[in-house]
Order: structure tokens, then C-alpha cells, then sequence
């Protein structure tokens, strides 16, 4: 029997697609030449001296700058290549979700660019790139699609190198797929590319393999020669190791058993010396295979044991039991019954150790899907829960009113104290400014009365009604002329008297300093919190309006009045709803209310979700406030139809990024106001930053980091300085 070595051929794809990134590094840098100094030249210099700190093989400390750099470039270029050196990391480590996320980022900046070479090289990079992540999650017709577009676009602008690796990528994809006539036919024109060693070296394997496979062992052996060739002159030992196997492999099912022998004993010393240790068992054990077929049972007996024992100290379970049935075999040619019971033992207890940790795996697997059918049971009830909530909501209006008068009370309490210490002339001047609220309503009360009077008067004067008119005509503009010179004077007394009021006010600050500081507080919270969910039912109310009925317009004027009065008000919100439920779960469910209760579209990304779910409730619940309160932002200003909030913790960093279509605004016209304030507020106690990127009818996109340290959750350690615990972690 003959030891199948074609999944050995794993480990070559895996050293192929390293050098793909080595050539997809250098048809970068031909996208950054060097031109005349200027801003956008020194910029692509430092892109430049990144992509070779990439290729360096420092790719962390190139992947930290990068994250760094690319929040000050500001030519689209040079931002869409940065975006790519990400993505190239993120797929090196087969984080295939950010890696795609990535490449999407350069695809949107690259198409600015007015140079349409450079855009549809980078074009036809990002393609490449998004059918080698495609591929490693198992979508191969997506992958298919973006070779061809890859193919397209570098045949366009006839840039040979990416058109031939796109041709390399697709010949691999047809392969995957079972179709071998499409995959000869590409690898064999990949093959018409002599300037790269790689594509060459990658196309015959692959052919040898093919032939190999539809029993066509001439050509196999003549394809996998002319790679043994390349492999040898580029020094790739682990090309060399498999394409022996494979030779002799070849042999060995053609009945040539010294040439398959002479294949395999270089394939192992190729291997040791290399340490490929899967290659090197594989060839031992088609050594002792082809002892076997030989009748040579000692020598074959003496292949399988050594083999067994590298095996054992490998920890190869799969060859271990491949290697004992065969000493079994060999055992019972030689009648050697004891030693092949001994054999079939000892391969039964390792089978028995393999199907234990399988049926471990399924224990695992089963518990997750148990684990997965309680979520969804709790989603149920979080969606009940939510339905009664929105009924509660209709019955909120009261509840509103009643912090109004409470909210009327405290500021009459206070300004009572202030009164005491002021003298009759500041307790009118105080009475008049509580009484601003209500002076519209006064002024038309006293209308009103004004013409009740005029009234009585034309009654009684009914003969004299046009020279009384006149007159009384005359004599209403004078006196509400004259009423509204006396208010105007009286608002400028006031505000006099109020720089002044500043003064005195300094020698009463210590007894109600707590009670300022308290509502500072408080209406920062109501302003996050309260004023998100009125806005939010604002939104809804709008929707469900169907008529143009006089009830639905006061109720909705009267929940704009309840807003402003609420601005101020205290509460403290933010239920510790993360408790019970995981944090991107309720997020994702407050997303999904938002998008249901009006024609905003959300999208919603998270990764990893565990990682941020375990992250301390107190940072949960401040980040759950600034997601708040850019969606309030979004919902009352930008008229925007869709929303995009991506969560990344990486390396200790919470990344958040949101993203708008609305109209957005001018940055650096723009006054912020208290929920903007606020925001800054919350991001700094949390030692982070944050950056705004908005023009007029383009939309807002606001990028958020955030280091936390995901493992600290003790209650002690929440007044810790972050900055400390990173210096700490990194000290040890």
C-alpha cells in the first residue's frame, strides 16, 4: 500500500503564499515613486520606509505605525496603501474578517485618485489580496470573482507581473474546485512568465500534481523535475522535500521500487535537515511500504519502528496508528501472531485515545450549541422585554412632568438661598428672570385684555368710532412701544446686575459649589442618556404619524418643549443592564431598535466579541454612552439613511469607528456644543482619542481608540491610571 504524500503538499502552498506577499511588497513599492520634495512626496517616503520595515520581517512595529501615520496622511494614495499594509498583516495571521475590512478601506480611497495607472495598479493589488482572503475562508467562488477582476484590471494597463500572479491565483482556485481542464490550461500559461521564480516553481508542482493524480506519471515526473529544478537554484529546501515525495510516490505505484526508494531517501534527507518532520515520516513510511511490496519484512520492520518512534516523540497520532497497523502486517506475513496482537493493541489504545479527544471536541461542539439555543432564548426575551418597554414609553409623559416640577422646586430652593443674602432690589430682579418662561404668555394675556377693554370702550363710544379709533389706535402702539422699551431696559439692568451678581456670588461658592458641581454632572448624563431616548422616540413618533392630526403635532411640539426642559435635569441613567446580558449583544439589539423604528439602516461589526464582551462593566457602560451619543448626534442633525459602527480590540486598544452618509458639516467652522463636550470629556477620562472626519454632503466618520486592558476587572484596580498598567505590563 502506498502512503498518500499529496497532503504533505499543505506545507508548500503555505511557503508559496509567503513569497506572493514578498512579490505583492514589491509591486507596491513601484506604486510610490520617488518624486520632486513636496508634502505629498515626504508623506510617500514614509509610506515607503514602512513597506520596508514590512518586508523586514518587523511587522508589528511596521503595523503600530502604520495605525499612527495613517491618522495624519492626507492624500488618498498614500492612505489607501497604508490600509493595504494592514490588510496584508491582518491575512498573514488569518484574521480574514479585518483583512477584507481593510482592503475595502484602499478600495474606497484608491477610487480618488485621478492617475489611472497608479489606481488600477493598487486596483489590482486589493483584488489579489481579496481573492487570497476569500480563499482561506473557504469561499472560492468569491475568490474566483476577484481574480478575475484582478485579471481585468492588470491586463488593461498591461502590467505583466499582476496579471500572472491573478492567473496563479485563479489556476488555484480552479483546482480546489475539480475543474483540472481550466487549471492546466492557466498554469501552463503562468508558465509562458519566466521572471518570476516563484509562479514558476508554484505551476509546476501543481501540474505534477494534476498529472499525478489522472495516473499520468510521465508528465507528473517531468513537471515536478523542472521544479526540483527551480527549487534547487532558489535554495527552497521545502520544495525540494515534497517534490522527492512526490517522485517517489510516482515510482513507487509504477513498480519501480529503487528508483521510489532513492526518491524517499532524499525527500527525509532533505527533511531532517530542514526539520520538516511530517515530510520525513511520510517518506519513512513509503519506505517501508516498498519494503514490504519487496518481501523485505526485517528491513521493512526496522523502517516502520524507527519511524513509530519519531512519530511518538512528534506527537502524530494519525502516523503512529499508520505505523503499528503496518509492524501488524509485517507480523502476520512473518506468522508472528504475539507481536501482531501486541501491535493491533497498542494501535487500538492510540485509535481509542484519538476517538476520545474527538468525542470531547463533539462534547464541546454540543455544548456550544446548547449555549447558542440559550442565547437565542434570551433574545426572545430581550425582545419582549423591549416591546414592553415601548408600551411603558407612552406612559413616560407624566413621569416627564413630574421631574419638570421637581426640576421648578430644586431651582426655587436655590434661588431662595441666593435671595437671602441679596437685598429687595436683586429679589426683583430674580423674580423677573423666573418669570421669563412665562412672559409671552403674559404679553398675550395682556392683549387679549387690551382689546376687551377697546371692546367696552367702541360700545359705549359706538357714535365716536373713528376718531375714537384712531385715537385708541394710536394710543395701543405708544403703550406697547413703550412696554417693550421698559422690557428691554430691564433685560440690560439685568444683565448688568448679573457681571456684578458673579462678584458677590464668590462669597456664598463654597455653600453651593457641591450643588453646582452635582449638576454639572447631572446634565451631562441626562444629556447622553435621557436625550438619546427622547430623540429616539421623536424619531419613532415621526414614523408613525399617517395624518396631519392637530393631537400628533402638539404631542410631537410638546416632546420637543420636554426635551429642552430636560437638557438640565439630573439622573443618572445608564441602567447595569451588561450584568445580565453581554455588552455587543445589548449594543447590537439598540442598533437594531434604532434601524426598525425609522429607515436608517445600521450596520453593526465586532471583533473579537469575546475579548470585548469581558472587558470592565464600568468601560462598557462609558463606551455604551459615546456610541449613544454620536447615534443621537447622527439622528438629530446629519439626515442620515445609514449607519456603520465597527468595534476592534487589538493589542489592548478598543478601537471604535462610526461612520455616517448624512450631510455632514465643516470641522473647522464648527462650535461644539455640550453633547460634543461631553464626548471629548468621556473619551479623555478614558485616556483616549479620538478624531472627526466630516465634509459637507459627504458624511462624518469619527475613528475612537481607547486602551484598555481587558484582563483587569477587580474593583480595586478602577482608579488606576491605564498609561501605569501598560508601563507595568510592559516592565514585566
Amino acid at each position: 500500500m502506498v502512503i498518500n504524500s499529496k497532503s504533505s503538499f499543505a506545507f508548500l502552498f503555505f511557503m508559496l503564499s509567503i513569497s506572493l506577499y514578498s512579490q505583492i511588497d514589491n509591486n507596491i513599492k513601484k506604486t510610490l515613486p520617488v518624486v520632486k520634495k513636496s508634502p505629498e512626496a515626504e508623506e510617500k517616503k514614509t509610506v515607503t520606509a514602512l513597506y520596508n520595515l514590512y518586508n523586514k520581517g518587523d511587522e508589528k512595529k511596521a503595523f503600530r505605525n502604520t495605525k499612527s501615520f495613517i491618522k495624519k496622511a492626507k492624500y488618498p494614495s498614500n492612505i489607501a496603501s497604508l490600509n493595504l499594509l494592514q490588510a496584508y498583516y491582518y491575512n498573514k495571521r488569518a484574521i480574514l474578517d479585518s483583512s477584507i475590512y481593510y482592503t475595502d478601506q484602499a478600495l474606497k480611497y484608491n477610487s480618488r485618485l485621478t492617475n489611472d495607472s497608479l489606481k488600477n495598479r493598487l486596483f489590482s493589488l486589493s483584488y489579489n489580496l481579496m481573492g487570497l482572503n476569500y480563499k482561506k475562508k473557504g469561499l472560492f467562488e468569491v475568490s474566483k470573482k476577484w481574480h478575475l477582476k484582478g485579471l481585468q484590471t492588470s491586463q488593461k494597463y498591461k502590467e505583466t507581473n499582476l496579471y500572472y500572479t491573478h492567473l496563479h491565483g485563479l489556476a488555484s482556485i480552479y483546482k480546489t474546485l475539480g475543474d483540472n481542464t481550466n487549471a492546466i490550461k492557466s498554469y501552463k500559461e503562468c508558465l509562458e512568465y519566466k521572471k518570476d521564480e516563484e509562479i514558476l516553481l508554484g505551476s509546476y508542482i501543481n501540474l505534477g500534481d494534476i498529472y499525478s493524480d489522472a495516473n499520468d506519471f510521465e508528465k507528473g515526473n517531468y513537471y515536478y523535475n523542472l521544479g526540483k529544478q527551480i527549487s534547487e537554484k532558489t535554495n527552497n529546501q521545502q520544495a525540494r522535500a515534497v517534490i522527492a515525495l512526490s517522485l517517489g510516490t510516482n515510482y513507487q505505484l509504477q513498480q519501480k521500487p529503487n528508483e521510489a526508494i532513492k526518491m524517499y531517501d532524499e525527500a527525509i534527507l532533505v527533511a531532517d535537515k530542514n526539520e520538516l518532520n511530517q515530510i520525513a515520516l511520510v517518506a519513512r513510511g513509503n519506505i517501508g511500504d516498498t519494503y514490504i511490496d519487496l518481501k523485505k519484512y526485517n528491513e521493512a520492520k526496522d523502517v516502520f519502528s524507527n519511524a513509530l518512534q519519531k512519530a511518538v516523540n512528534f506527537g502524530y497520532l494519525d502516523n503512529q496508528i499508520s505505523f503499528y497497523e503496518q509492524l501488524k502486517k509485517i507480523a502476520v506475513l512473518q506468522n508472528d501472531y504475539k507481536s501482531a496482537f501486541d501491535y493491533l493493541t497498542k494501535s487500538t489504545r492510540v485509535k481509542d485515545s484519538v476517538n476520545k479527544i474527538q468525542k470531547i471536541k463533539e462534547i464541546n461542539e454540543l455544548e456550544i450549541k446548547y449555549k447558542t439555543a440559550q442565547k437565542e432564548k434570551e433574545i426572545r426575551f430581550l425582545q419582549l422585554d423591549n416591546t414592553t418597554k415601548k408600551l411603558k414609553l407612552e406612559k413616560q409623559e407624566e413621569a416627564i412632568e413630574n421631574l419638570n416640577l421637581q426640576e421648578q422646586i430644586s431651582q426655587k430652593i436655590t434661588e431662595n438661598t441666593i435671595l437671602f443674602f441679596q437685598n429687595s432690589s436683586q429679589k426683583k430682579l430674580s423674580e423677573i428672570s423666573l418669570l421669563k418662561k412665562d412672559q409671552q404668555l403674559k404679553l398675550l394675556e395682556i392683549k387679549q385684555q387690551k382689546e376687551t377693554k377697546l371692546l367696552t370702550i367702541f360700545g359705549f363710544l359706538i357714535v365716536l368710532i373713528p376718531i375714537i379709533g384712531l385715537l385708541l389706535q394710536y394710543y395701543k402702539r405708544l403703550k406697547t412701544q413703550r412696554l417693550l422699551n421698559i422690557q428691554q431696559a430691564e433685560i440690560s439692568k439685568q444683565n448688568i446686575n448679573n457681571l456684578l451678581k458673579d462678584q458677590e456670588l464668590k462669597l456664598i461658592k463654597a455653600s453651593v459649589s457641591a450643588q453646582d458641581k452635582e449638576r454639572q454632572r447631572i446634565a451631562q448624563e441626562l444629556h447622553d442618556s435621557i436625550g438619546g431616548n427622547l430623540a429616539a422616540i421623536k424619531l419613532q413618533l415621526n414614523h408613525l404619524i399617517i395624518s396631519s392630526s392637530p393631537k400628533i403635532k402638539n404631542l410631537t411640539a410638546l416632546l420637543d418643549e420636554t426635551y429642552n426642559h430636560v437638557r438640565n435635569l439630573s439622573h443618572t441613567l445608564i441602567p447595569k443592564k451588561f450584568t445580565h446580558h453581554k455588552f455587543c449583544e445589548v449594543l447590537e439589539s439598540y442598533l437594531k431598535n434604532i434601524g426598525e423604528a425609522s429607515t436608517i439602516k445600521t450596520d453593526f461589526t465586532v471583533y473579537p466579541k469575546k475579548e470585548i464582551d469581558t472587558l470592565n462593566e464600568d468601560i462598557q457602560i462609558e463606551i455604551f454612552k459615546i456610541i449613544q451619543e454620536l447615534l443621537t448626534n447622527t439622528i438629530k442633525h446629519a439626515k442620515a439613511s445609514k449607519i456603520d459602527l465597527q468595534l476592534n480590540f487589538i493589542e489592548n486598544v478598543l478601537n471604535i469607528l462610526f461612520e455616517d452618509n448624512g450631510i455632514g458639516f465643516n470641522t473647522e467652522n464648527y462650535k461644539p456644543g455640550i453633547g460634543f463636550i461631553n464626548l471629548e470629556s468621556r473619551i479623555a477620562e478614558l485616556n483616549g482619542s479620538f478624531v472627526v472626519d466630516s465634509k459637507l454632503k459627504r458624511g462624518t466618520i469619527v475613528n475612537i481608540e481607547i486602551p484598555v486592558l481587558s484582563s483587569i476587572s477587580n474593583e480595586t484596580n478602577k482608579g488606576i491610571n491605564v498609561k501605569k498598567q501598560l508601563d507595568n505590563l510592559t516592565k514585566l
